[in-house]
């Protein structure tokens, strides 16, 4: 997550700068054909204006529908934040005090399941940006925890060693401690340490975790439709090639009977480029939200929701050595 003002005007440039190149590139060469008489190479500009109308459509199309993948990913995470809390004190006063440790001990599980949670968000998909050129470089100015770590190492500050080889030997180890939550507060409302109503109530907070993980499971592992993510390629890839030669007899004519007459062909390749600039830069956006926990600068920060969480229920059992928020790098947080 960006937690500045804004991106930077030179840091848009730097992160497209190889579609500026290649664009550049484009936008030239029917410009130079053109001038040394390929006239036959200027199109209608009519059809590209319409080809641009319904590209704009689906990206427009393509970047609301990766603005509502982030938003309900943050939303999921938001839930989350709510029901931990809850599901601590429900917890904590139930039966802090018949048995402390028990408390304490899962307390310490609800913190290794927000981190399996996160770690298992963070493993990539054959679809998602991280593992391109572009995505990689920008990620170098700020840090991917999931990546600085091991999920073994960061289990065993809250788990047993016994329970830590049980977890390490599951597939869904975030699921799992759900379940060993549910197992132990089975046998607490066995032993009679809790009773019926309370019993229901810490429970139906599992429920909430339960769901809200699966939520956030949904959209890691269904990626946005590849038939329209396809389309939307093609057709910007059709106009970004056309616009130059759409444009080539109006700047041509441009400067007739002036001063220029003959030089203001040559403005088709900044404007070219401005134009496709403008449309593949959209869709790079759209490409840099729609995968919300693949560790891009636009992700929802949910190492740094983990952490407060743990934060904020350590906090309700009156422990003084707090961990440390996790604070922006080049203002991106994750």
């Amino acid at each position: 997550m960006h937690s500045g003002k804004k991106f930077g005007a030179f840091e848009f440039a730097v992160w497209t700068r190889r579609s500026i190149y290649i664009l550049a590139i484009l936008s030239t060469i029917p410009t130079v054909l053109y001038f040394v008489g390929w006239t036959f190479l200027s199109f209608p500009w009519q059809p590209i204006a319409i080809m641009g109308t319904a590209v704009a459509f689906i990206v427009g199309f393509k970047n609301n529908a990766s603005y509502s993948r982030l938003w309900e990913a943050r939303q999921i995470y938001g839930a989350i934040i709510n029901d931990s809390r809850s599901y601590g004190y429900l917890l904590r006063d139930s039966l802090i005090r018949r048995n402390p440790d028990k408390v304490k001990e899962m307390f310490l599980r609800h913190y290794a399941w927000l981190t399996a949670l996160r770690f298992q968000l963070r493993e990539p998909r054959a679809w998602e940006n991280m593992n391109t050129e572009q995505f990689n470089e920008y990620a170098k100015k700020y840090d991917i925890p999931e990546r600085l770590s091991t999920l073994d190492d960061e289990l065993k500050k809250y788990l047993s060693e016994t329970e830590l080889q049980y977890i390490l030997n599951k597939k869904n180890r975030a699921t799992q401690l759900i379940a060993n939550q549910s197992k132990e507060l089975s046998q607490i409302y066995a032993n009679d340490e809790i009773n019926d109503f309370q019993w229901t109530q810490i429970n139906q907070q599992l429920i909430k975790l339960t769901d809200n993980q699966g939520k956030a499971e949904r959209i890691k592992n269904f990626p946005y439709p590849r038939n329209f993510s396809s389309i939307t390629t093609y057709l910007l890839l059709l106009f970004i090639i056309f616009v130059p030669f759409g444009l080539l007899k109006e700047f041509d004519t441009l400067g007739n009977g002036t001063f220029f007459e003959g030089w203001t062909l040559w403005f088709n390749i900044p404007f070219s480029l401005l134009v496709t600039w403008c449309f593949h830069t959209l869709d790079s956006v759209g490409e840099a939200s729609v995968n919300p926990f693949e560790g891009s600068p636009n992700d929802v920060p949910i190492t740094q929701i983990s952490r407060t969480i743990e934060i904020d229920m350590r906090d309700m059992l009156d422990e003084s050595n707090l961990p440390e928020a996790i604070m922006a790098k080049n203002n991106i947080v994750l």
